[in-house]
């Protein structure tokens, strides 16, 4: 009886979520309102191998990012780390890292960290458009802590609060947003799946600090007095993801998995990604994506620098008996610069 109740209020849920992403589907006009974008960047490897089309199928710590639901697929405990090279030739570099870990037979916890490296920027003023007076470094970090649930064999959610933070030398930003998913597998096999996430559901954010303040003279006066702008407040990257997959297997060493999501931001165009994974004996992965959003194909009208396709693999080597270490990879296409390169590491006990 609890489990018809459950699915008849998950399914009436993805019915509104379905009819809200109306609402606030990809706008053009609205593009480039809303802050702290690298909210939208996917850390990891694996998952963005796959072109980002795992909604229903990411698992451990990954699941931060698409869907939260899929944490309960930690085995026991999970370590994960992953450095990113970011569009290469800019010198951006992310680095992210966390644990999950199961509490009991269906409660699990993760914490995640995401952090951004822009290297070194010259100091410039007005008087000294050339720098020469030093250098500073942006800090953009994003800390998420998060809980799911595994509320039947076949039906899984979680809830992850997370903290925002950018900041200079004179002038900072911090907000927190919220991140909701559920996952449901059906078939006899459970070879099927389909996945659901709200994302970056949070209060605007607003810069502030001593960067925002200037001296200046009245004139037929010299004193000198300190004037404190304000900044304008943004609106988080909200947006909803749907996605499916299925399983095929082929005798009891290969698995095929073919999977599918829809991505409706509210500030940025919609974006449809398939993906292709083949697995053998479990030990060895390699993944393709394609992540399709309007005007990709025309480099007049592209306006981001990811072009599409997508690829990784990963190996997994097991030791002794419950102890798993893992190596990933994936590669993202780009133009300009030389694509984005992320390599992890796991190690699961």
């Amino acid at each position: 009886r609890f489990k018809h109740f459950l699915m008849k209020n998950i399914l009436n849920i993805a019915i509104v979520l379905v009819l809200a992403s109306n609402a606030f589907a990809g706008n053009g006009d609205r593009a480039g309102q809303a802050g702290a974008t690298q909210l939208l960047i996917n850390p990891y490897a694996r998952s963005s191998g796959a072109g980002n089309s795992t909604i229903s199928m990411t698992e451990g710590l990954e699941s931060q990012f698409l869907n939260i639901g899929g944490l309960t697929k930690t085995k026991n405990s999970e370590l994960i780390f992953c450095r990113t090279a970011w569009l290469m030739g800019t010198g951006i570099s992310i680095n992210s890292f966390g644990f999950s870990q199961k509490l009991g037979q269906k409660n699990f916890i993760a914490l995640g960290i995401m952090s951004l490296n822009m290297g070194q920027i010259q100091i410039t003023t007005t008087d000294l458009p050339e720098g020469g007076i030093g250098t500073y470094s942006p800090q953009f970090m994003n800390i998420g802590a998060s809980y799911a649930r595994q509320f039947t064999s076949s039906i899984s959610g979680g809830v992850t609060a997370r903290v925002i933070s950018e900041q200079i030398a004179n002038i900072k930003a911090l907000g927190m947003s919220i991140d909701a998913g559920i996952q449901y597998t059906t078939g006899s096999k459970k070879q099927i799946g389909f996945g659901m996430s709200l994302r970056n559901v949070g209060p605007k954010m607003r810069y502030y600090g001593d960067g925002l303040a200037v001296k200046a003279k009245f004139t037929g006066s010299d004193d000198e007095v300190t004037l404190q702008s304000r900044s304008q407040p943004f609106e988080l990257p909200l947006l909803m993801n749907i996605g499916a997959h299925y399983r095929f297997d082929i005798g009891t060493q290969h698995q095929l998995f073919t999977s599918g999501a829809f991505t409706s931001n509210a500030f940025a165009k919609d974006q449809f990604c398939l993906g292709l994974e083949y697995r053998f004996k479990k030990i060895f992965m390699v993944r393709t994506g394609y992540v399709y959003e309007e005007g990709v194909f025309n480099s007049k009208t592209r306006t981001t620098a990811l072009t599409g396709p997508t690829a990784g693999f990963s190996i997994e080597v097991p030791y002794k008996e419950k102890t798993l270490f893992a190596f990933d990879y994936s590669y993202r296409n780009t133009n300009p610069f030389q694509g984005v390169h992320s390599i992890g590491a796991r190690i699961c006990f």
